[in-house]
């Protein structure tokens, strides 16, 4: 499916991730930054999700505030529904898109939508408010309680952070998925998609659980298109 269009998205900018993917507004300012320097200039965007027509809010210093990025879409026309109930986790929230989501199709879950980024998390919560999803938890990684098992994991993870950062990143989070439960995440191929996925499925084999539940975990990829990679891992 490599190179085909996906009706509905934007042109992509030069890495494949759009016009507005990249770094924040000021220089060291990134959209994985804590306090983003950039001005907190709101804006109102329109977007399509869930099947529903919506008009979410959106500020400079977050990932892809002027659209839905090509790589979530990509993501969220890919992966099943998520489960009804439980506890589900959006890793690297931005405004929202991908918890809004969950949120929309699984108004009984909990949605734990992370990121460091404390203008993001404001985002997250002023959109849920607007939409009623009264389920949508929006925090930092170290507020998530410690005894959360989930049910379900989407991401479209921060590559830009750096090869150590991500990979004890989700070496944090994938060992927390339950038994049976799967995490699907979306990587652009040229920014490593497919080392990505070989380094997995070896660290996993090695991981332990934090409860305590002997695991295995498979990874493989699910979908390809535009350029991006679908990775899914199941924990047995």
């Amino acid at each position: 499916m490599d190179g085909d269009a996906l009706p509905g998205a934007g042109p992509a900018g030069g890495d494949g991730l759009g016009p507005d993917v990249g770094p924040a507004d000021g220089p060291g300012d990134h959209y994985f930054s804590a306090r983003p320097a950039s001005a907190d200039e709101r804006r109102t965007l329109a977007v399509h999700l869930a099947g529903r027509d919506l008009q979410v809010e959106t500020a400079g210093g977050v990932f892809s505030p002027g659209r839905l990025d090509l790589g979530t879409e990509v993501l969220l026309r890919t992966v099943p529904d998520p489960p009804p109930s439980g506890d589900l986790l959006d890793l690297g929230c931005g405004w929202g898109p991908v918890t809004l989501t969950l949120a929309l199709l699984s108004p009984d879950a909990t949605v734990w939508a992370v990121d460091v980024n404390e203008r993001a998390l404001d985002l997250v919560r002023r959109n849920a408010a607007r939409l009623g999803l009264t389920r949508v938890r929006a925090v930092t990684p170290d507020d998530v309680p410690d005894d959360v098992a989930l049910a379900a994991l989407w991401s479209n993870p921060p590559i830009r952070v750096g090869k150590a950062a991500l990979h004890e990143m989700l070496l944090r989070w994938l060992p927390r998925l339950a038994p049976g439960a799967d995490a699907h995440l979306v990587v652009q191929r040229n920014l490593g998609a497919d080392s990505l996925q070989r380094w997995l499925a070896d660290a996993l084999a090695s991981s332990t659980p934090p409860d305590g539940v002997p695991a295995s975990f498979d990874v493989d990829r699910v979908a390809s298109a535009k350029g991006f990679r679908v990775l899914r891992v199941a924990r047995g």
